[in-house]
Parts: structure tokens; sequence; C-alpha cells
């Protein structure tokens, strides 16, 4: 299944097979291949993910990956090169660099990390292999999807520093801002916690403060996250509030996703989740998505969404092939 194909994933998220493939004992490449067919009857209404511009069928690449893996003098490396886009035009066209960072790792268990990566914050911040369903939680375009690793507006450039434990993780990552004009503005800050202090327990928080200096444009985010594993089944929760100022000052988001393992290749995902839109008007969505390892490295999702957006009503269907190496 999905989740037990791709289990093993580096930080701020990189996302690889569960074994990568060692070029020597310096470098490592991993990645993976994601297409799809999908079907949306929105009127109109679109998912995080999708393009309300597009036609209501579509079939082909939705992203390729390979990740150069370095690990020399006791630093280690990541270089991702991303063709997430495919097909699409003018900027979205081509490969390019989703992520780019070096890690210095001390004795004490202090790390540093500095160049491109993605928030530490959030449940759904990784590539496909990371997530248990095709689609993400919260609708497009929102502010809810500032952790997606595949929106390279968010990813960052900056460093960030962290110490883990046995039981708990800190991180302060120190970011490049943009303004209004897409021109680097002052430093943001953004803070992450995780305890693993419980048995099979995860519980993790964090806050990102924008510090543009645009404070119109300005939008802080509050997330709280954890999850759970109980043999077969998975369960995890999220909720984030926004703070955009202006006429919607508070934005809430939240979602809950189990996940259970009927076998060794047979598994299933649902999913609930809602966020604001405005201070008036919601996005709900309820997700069921089956999945199936039909390899040890390919594996498949077959996903159906009921959505509601500001009272109108849509559904989407999804069939997903994920390949790994």
């Amino acid at each position: 299944m999905k989740n037990k194909l791709l289990a093993t994933l580096v930080a701020f998220g990189i996302a690889g097979s569960a074994s990568a493939i060692e070029i020597n004992e310096n470098l490592s490449i991993n990645g993976f291949i994601d297409g799809s067919y999908q079907h949306n009857d929105n009127n109109g209404l679109t998912s995080a993910g999708a393009d309300p511009t597009a036609t209501d069928q579509s079939l082909g690449l939705d992203e390729a990956e390979i990740n150069f893996l370095i690990n020399v003098g006791g630093v280690s490396g990541v270089i991702s090169l991303d063709s997430e886009g495919a097909g699409g035009t003018g900027e979205d066209e081509g490969i390019q660099v989703e992520q780019a960072h070096v890690t210095y790792t001390i004795d004490s268990g202090v790390s540093f990390t500095l160049g491109k990566y993605g928030s530490g914050l959030g449940f759904e911040g990784e590539d496909p292999t990371g997530l248990y369903t095709f689609s993400r939680a919260y609708s497009a375009n929102s502010g809810f999807n500032f952790k997606n690793i595949d929106n390279r507006n968010h990813v960052v450039e900056g460093l960030s520093i962290a110490y883990a434990s046995d039981v708990f993780g800190i991180a302060a990552s120190f970011e490049n801002g943009l303004d209004a004009d897409g021109e680097e503005d002052e430093l943001n800050l953004e803070l992450s916690f995780s305890y693993t202090g419980i048995e099979n327990v995860t519980i993790g928080s964090g806050y990102f403060f924008d510090n543009r200096s645009d404070s119109n444009n300005e939008v802080d985010a509050l997330n709280l996250h954890a999850s759970t594993n109980m043999g077969k089944l998975m369960l995890a929760a999220e909720f984030t509030e926004l703070d955009a100022g202006g006429a919607n000052p508070d934005l809430d988001g939240w979602m809950v996703l189990a996940d259970y393992d009927f076998n060794d290749k047979l598994g299933a995902a649902f999913r609930v989740s809602s966020n604001e839109i405005t201070a008036a008007t919601d996005y709900e969505k309820v997700t069921i998505a089956p999945n199936y390892a039909i390899t040890e490295s390919l594996g498949a999702i077959l996903e159906y969404s009921d959505v509601e957006n500001a009272g109108a009503d849509g559904n989407e269907v999804a069939l997903e092939f994920l390949y790994t190496f």
C-alpha cells in the first residue's frame, strides 16, 4: 500500500521510496513517477490540486522527481529535481529544482540546514509519496496549503536550526519573505515542535510569523496536528488557523484522516476536511481512497471526493498510479 511502500521519508518534505539506489559511499538517488486519470463534476468548483480552468477529464503525468542524497564529511545534502506541471506552459514547464539544502549535525543533536526547503508544519506537507490520498484536504489557492511542498510558492530559502532527542524535536526556520511585488522582503520565522514520548503517537505544533513589510498581505499561521498507529489503523487530525488581517482576520481549517490496512496489499483511507474561504463561506470535503500495492514499487489509489464550496456541490474521481525507485 502507498503508506507501506513509501514509509521512509527524508526531512523537510523530501520524499523517496523505501530504499535508495546507492551510487557510491557519498551519493545515492531515489525518486518517483506519478500519473493519474481525473474526472471532476464540480460546476466550477475546484479541490486542492485541481485546476478550475481544466476540462472535466484529464489523463497524464502529474509529477516526476529525482532526489540526489549526498553525505560527505559529516554533512548531508539533498537536491530534488522536479517536473511537477509537466506538459504545462511558461514557468510550469520543464525541470526545476524543488529543494536543495545541506545539513550539518553536531553530537548534541543540534543541526543546521541551509538552502531551499519546505515547511516543517502540517500533516500533508509531503510529495505524493508521503500522502495517504490522491488529493489534498483543502481548497486550491487557499492559504491552508502553505505546507504543500509541490506548490513552488511555498518552498522557501533560509536557515533552519533544530534540536532532536528521543522524545521531542524543536526547530526555528529563518526564511526569505516576499513582498506584494514578489521581491525579497524581511525574514519570516517558522517555529515547530514535535513530541514522540508516547508510544505510537506523534504530536506536532508550530507557528509561522509572516514578517513582510506589506502588512496588508501578511498571513500568520498556527498549526496543530497529531497521529497515532494502532496495529493496522492509523488515525490523524489537524487544525490550522490563519491570521490574515483585513476583512477575514481569523480563518480556520481542519481535517480528520483514518487509514486502515486490510492486508499487506490492500488498504483504504477516509478523510473529512473543512476550511473557511471567508468568514461567511466554507469549503468542505469528504474523501474515500482505497489503495493497492501492485508491486513493491508500484501502487495505485482510486479516490472519490464529495465537495461543497459555499453551498454548491460537486464530486471528483481520480485513479492514480505511483512508481517509486
